[in-house]
């Protein structure tokens, strides 16, 4: 299983993490390695090497059958269901990384660092550009998202993807996150919805 992820998908977040930057032309990706993952609402464990972690809250699909340079109007037909995943972010160490000019996926590829709901058959949802998402923190409201404000839509990413790396049934694509990140702490109750729904349940400890 493969985990791909998109970074500046939205442009407000864009703005909110890189004021006056340039928006991407093509997507822009990055992976994370299959400990990453973390489910069935098991807790978030914060890790000694940050002293900020953040969430970015994002939609996540599900590849449902193998494929290879997939062309942008088939790619709806590789995947099957979708959730709400977080992607964890540890901020200061990718910054600090960043500014040495050195790789910086042990920021966002660390144990845990994409935490993942409960799946959602499309046929069950609005069409993939049409869905709402958010993140509650100890109950409030802290992210919203509307896949309709992707700079890449979901099918485009695939086709994208697909000329580099054969997808395989089980991958999953995280999309981006839109603006309104921020850091998480010990003690916090994190919930995702997709559409009112709730898929993602868990504590940070």
């Amino acid at each position: 299983m493969k985990i791909f992820a998109v970074g500046m998908n939205y442009r407000e977040h864009c703005q909110e993490l890189h004021p006056g930057m340039e928006l991407p032309s093509e997507p822009v990706v990055f992976m994370k390695p299959d400990s990453a993952l973390l489910k069935d609402s098991k807790p978030f464990f914060l890790p000694d090497f940050s002293n900020r972690i953040e969430y970015e809250t994002e939609l996540v699909v599900r590849i449902n059958r193998l494929g290879k340079s997939i062309s942008e109007r088939f790619a709806s037909r590789y995947y099957d269901a979708v959730t709400v995943g977080i992607d964890f972010t540890a901020r200061d160490l990718q910054q600090k990384l960043v500014a040495e000019g050195r790789p910086w996926e042990i920021s966002k590829g660390f144990d845990g660092a994409a935490v993942i709901g409960d799946f959602i058959s499309v046929d069950k949802l609005p069409e993939v550009q049409q869905m709402k998402f958010s993140l509650n923190i100890d109950g409030k409201t802290v992210q919203r998202g509307d896949t309709s404000d992707m700079i890449f839509h979901v099918n485009r990413i695939i086709s994208y993807i697909s000329r580099f790396y054969t997808l395989k049934m089980g991958d999953l694509l995280y999309t981006g996150t839109p603006v309104g990140v921020g850091a998480v702490s010990i003690g916090q109750h994190l919930e995702g919805f997709l559409e009112e729904k709730k898929v993602l349940d868990f504590y940070i400890r």
